[in-house]
């Protein structure tokens, strides 16, 4: 696991770690943040725990918690996951941030900063990124940001209540890095301004 922080001009990416649950908890535990994801919502600190325990125990996982710069409060968290350094890729998710957060520069810039890491750093070749074909916030962010559209994953898996849900899969390569990197500057520049 990366020990280093990934330093922003509005948040910083640090490891996550368990002692994370408290924090986390009133984000992951509202409805609407956690709507699109596919795990169960946890309901308590315990539960909390037991997550970011799983998350971080997975070798194949770099997981960050988001921390704002201006008061150090942690605001979200994401992951590289699926990390595979031999094939060169990587997937990201379990991405969330408090609903107070939303439409602020701190999506962009934890997505400037982790593309970064996983182009720069681990010299990976490509970065995928999924979602429910119901979320259509998520579908917008990813197609703004240049990523492609690579297709559908039909009846991928079970939403939390139970319905089938279709993946879409979007993705960045190391060519295109240099493209939407600079999107995503001029984006944080924007929304800081």
């Amino acid at each position: 696991m990366n020990n280093n922080s990934l330093l922003g001009s509005t948040v910083r990416l640090v490891p996550l770690s368990a002692d994370h649950a408290e924090a986390l908890l009133p984000s992951a535990s509202d409805p609407e943040v956690w709507r699109w994801m596919p795990r169960r919502r946890p309901e308590s600190v315990t539960q909390m725990h037991a997550l970011l325990s799983q998350m971080i125990a997975d070798p194949a996982r770099r997981c960050f918690a988001v921390q704002r710069n201006d008061d150090d409060a942690v605001i979200g968290s994401t992951s590289l996951y699926d990390l595979d350094l031999a094939e060169s890729r990587a997937e990201i998710g379990a991405t969330w941030f408090d609903r107070s957060c939303w439409g602020g520069p701190y999506n962009a810039e934890s997505k400037l900063l982790l593309f970064g890491y996983a182009f720069d750093e681990l010299r990976l070749d490509r970065l995928a990124l999924r979602t429910d074909n119901l979320n259509e916030r998520s579908q917008h962010a990813m197609t703004r940001l240049g990523l492609v559209y690579e297709g559908t994953l039909r009846s991928h898996m079970r939403r939390q209540d139970g319905t089938r849900r279709d993946s879409l899969y979007y993705s960045l390569l190391s060519d295109e890095w240099p493209t939407v990197r600079d999107r995503l500057r001029a984006r944080v520049a924007a929304k800081t301004s």
